[in-house]
């Protein structure tokens, strides 16, 4: 029994510190370009909070705003609402997505326009 308990010990200090690794910036944006929907959703939320790499994650964002998969272009677009005037550049993309058939994308792509020219 001591025996299973040490190992299981072991096992977790092991493992443990690699647990708690944020991937960076640069793995998320590579991960945009993931063939699983999920990937590419949970990257683009995670990115929505790396305002210091706007340069980057912009960019990168506006790329998504033609993605096929709904939730991938949604949240896109709310991502870069976060970004604000550093956003400014995804203006076009976004007009163009307030005439998009889903109600929640329009609704979504009015709210980023709001958030980048700060009128929200």
């Amino acid at each position: 029994m001591h025996r299973r308990i040490w190992l299981l010990i072991l096992t977790c200090s092991l493992v443990w510190p690699g647990c708690n690794k944020a991937a960076s910036t640069d793995e998320l944006i590579e991960d945009l370009s993931s063939t699983d929907t999920e990937d590419r959703v949970k990257a683009v939320r995670l990115l929505q909070g790396r305002q210091s790499d706007g340069d980057k994650v912009v960019p990168a964002m506006i790329k998504l705003l033609d993605d096929k998969a709904v939730n991938v272009r949604l949240s896109a677009i709310i991502g870069l609402g976060y970004f604000g005037a550093d956003a400014e550049t995804a203006l076009p993309e976004l007009e163009k997505a307030e005439k998009d058939p889903d109600g929640k994308i329009r609704r979504a792509a009015t709210t980023a326009i709001a958030r980048i020219r700060g009128e929200e």
